[in-house]
């Protein structure tokens, strides 16, 4: 690696800051990515290269931090990463485990002159929503700065930023500014309260901020990266892409014990619904390539939950990689065939048809002896449902593809689906999407293509996919409206039953009628058993189902007098 050029004097200090997508447990992978951002690093004349938080495996690394083999063979690399900094280019912060005697410390390593210079352990260990740090992490003292190549860096770890107390320890120690490595996962509306924390820390310290973040995803989780410069004046000196791999070379100098960047262009500001639908298209392509599957199939009904799903599925993968199919039975309607064959053809994906009529008819017959005499009810619904998962199973068995399921968080929360059916598949990527929210997403996607989405530009379904009545069609001229409350109603009820984790009292209050919100409750409540069951899914708010949101199956509390 040639010798990066000479710094103009002393006080100068060039930091590129690297927002990596690591593989998470894929130790040689993401040594190669680290060696090739420090050589990128090199040819922009950088002294440090920041990379996020556990970068050398990858964030969260749940239980595999308690494998013995796991933590060694990240140590190995870690010396290795180490000892090619003696080639005189930049030096590295790298995230990984740092284990002494019998603890194990989610740390950050600095490493300079062929060897690690410095070694700081995360202090506040987050054990909330999706985070279990204080299960397989042992939380490390209060930290001081560090010293680079004669900076004294107020080094953080995720977590530590998010109160007062590590940052201002820095601060009195010596720090001359505040620098925090993370695995931050998105959530709507995330990034403004992210802003916000920083610019508390700054106004308490009186130093610079810098927030690198990971950009992935990671089962449920997606990191969109957006790392950020404040300056000791609160003002943004660099804002790094959402949703991009990316590194940007910031330039510091020493003012008055203090280091202040030079401000960079900032890029505009992504509108909320993209950011949205991004997360959604990323967390479904890092699940499809990092777990080697070639592709996707999917149930494509003519509704706009699986219009939407095959959309950005394309957007994610690219059309080669999707593959539809139609399952009509004999209550699927004409326009249902006709939209989902346009769908297809919109996105320029292969689209099969299947009937299940004589699924159905071979079901029906080897329960006639059983079933004779009984009325039909939801019990017929199901076996239609139930024959779709069974045959979309088995073309993804003998195909390779995963089955995608298409459900969205509205019908998972009320139990709106069938186990064994809709439910099948390996990952769900409107798990955590209001079906007000697939309807805002599929009519932004329509009227926009971004750049770096794989899918066609222009509409992606017709529009009367999206106008049209939502129905299972599991029976003559059925529509959801007739089991559910109007959409808006019931995810209106929802936000306040499982984001706010308010009381039916509550919600009356807020202007809900009382039986209408009894009848949501009794309802969620009585669902938790499928959603224990159901694949997993890209989080997108505070409170998903799974990581999140935990509720016992068996449970007699109804909360009703509350």
């Amino acid at each position: 690696m040639p010798a990066p050029p000479p710094r103009a004097d002393a006080d100068t200090l060039r930091i590129a800051i690297a927002q990596l997508n690591p593989h998470e447990g894929q130790i040689a992978a993401n040594l190669a990515q680290l060696r090739a951002a420090r050589a990128e690093a090199a040819s922009m004349g950088a002294d440090l290269l920041v990379t996020p938080e556990f970068s050398i495996a990858g964030y969260p690394p749940e239980d595999l931090v308690r494998k013995a083999a796991f933590v060694a063979t990240c140590e190995a690399a870690l010396a290795d990463l180490a000892a090619d900094t003696a080639d005189g280019g930049p030096g590295l912060i790298v995230g990984g485990p740092w284990r002494d005697r019998d603890l194990i410390y989610n740390a950050a390593f600095v490493m300079d002159g062929g060897q690690i210079t410095a070694r700081r352990a995360k202090h506040e260990l987050p054990n909330y929503g999706v985070f279990d740090d204080k299960r397989v992490f042992d939380a490390g003292p209060a930290p001081g700065p560090v010293v680079f190549r004669g900076f004294r860096l107020g080094l953080m770890i995720c977590e530590d930023w998010w109160f007062p107390a590590v940052s201002e320890t820095l601060a009195e120690t010596g720090a001359e500014m505040l620098l925090s490595i993370n695995g931050s996962p998105f959530e709507d509306e995330k990034a403004g309260k992210r802003v916000a924390l920083a610019v508390a820390r700054v106004v308490e310290t009186g130093l610079a901020f810098v927030f690198c973040n990971q950009v992935c995803g990671q089962d449920e989780l997606v990191f969109e990266g957006a790392s950020f410069v404040l300056n000791p004046d609160r003002s943004l000196a660099a804002v790094m892409p959402s949703f991009s791999p990316a590194i940007t070379l910031t330039e510091w100098r020493r003012s008055e014990g203090r280091l202040v960047c030079a401000s960079l262009a900032l890029p505009p500001e992504m509108p909320n619904t993209e950011k949205i639908y991004r997360c959604l298209c990323l967390g479904l392509a890092d699940y499809v390539r990092k777990n080697g599957f070639p592709g996707v199939l999917l149930g494509l009904s003519g509704g706009i939950d699986s219009a939407l799903s095959a959309a950005i599925a394309v957007d994610a993968l690219g059309p080669d990689r999707v593959r539809a199919v139609m399952l009509p039975s004999p209550y699927t309607s004409q326009h249902s065939l006709d939209d989902a064959a346009e769908c297809a053809r919109l996105l320029g994906i292969r689209i099969d048809t299947v009937a299940i009529t004589p699924a159905m008819h071979a079901v029906d017959a080897a329960l006639a002896p059983l079933f004779e005499g009984l009325p039909d009810d939801t019990t017929e619904e199901n076996i239609q449902s139930r024959a779709r998962g069974l045959l979309l199973m088995a073309m993804s068995n003998k195909f390779g593809h995963m089955l995608l399921t298409t459900g969205n968080k509205s019908e998972m929360s009320v139990g709106y689906a069938t186990l064994y059916g809709d439910m099948c598949g390996g990952y769900s990527v409107l798990k955590d999407v209001y079906k007000t929210g697939v309807f805002a997403l599929s009519r932004w996607r329509n009227a926009n293509h971004p750049a770096g989405l794989l899918g066609p530009e222009g509409a992606v379904m017709p529009e009367r996919v999206i106008t049209k009545p939502p129905s299972a069609e599991l029976k003559h001229d059925q529509t959801d409206q007739d089991s559910l409350p109007a959409y808006e109603t019931l995810d209106a009820i929802l936000a306040g039953l499982v984001e706010g984790e308010r009381s039916v009292a509550d919600m009356v209050a807020h202007g809900f009628d009382r039986a209408t919100v009894v009848r949501v409750w009794k309802m969620l409540d009585r669902a938790e058993y499928k959603r224990r069951q159901a694949p997993p899914g890209v989080k997108i708010t505070a409170r998903a189902f799974g990581r999140d949101r935990r509720y016992p199956i068996t449970n007699g509390f109804t909360g009703l007098v509350a």
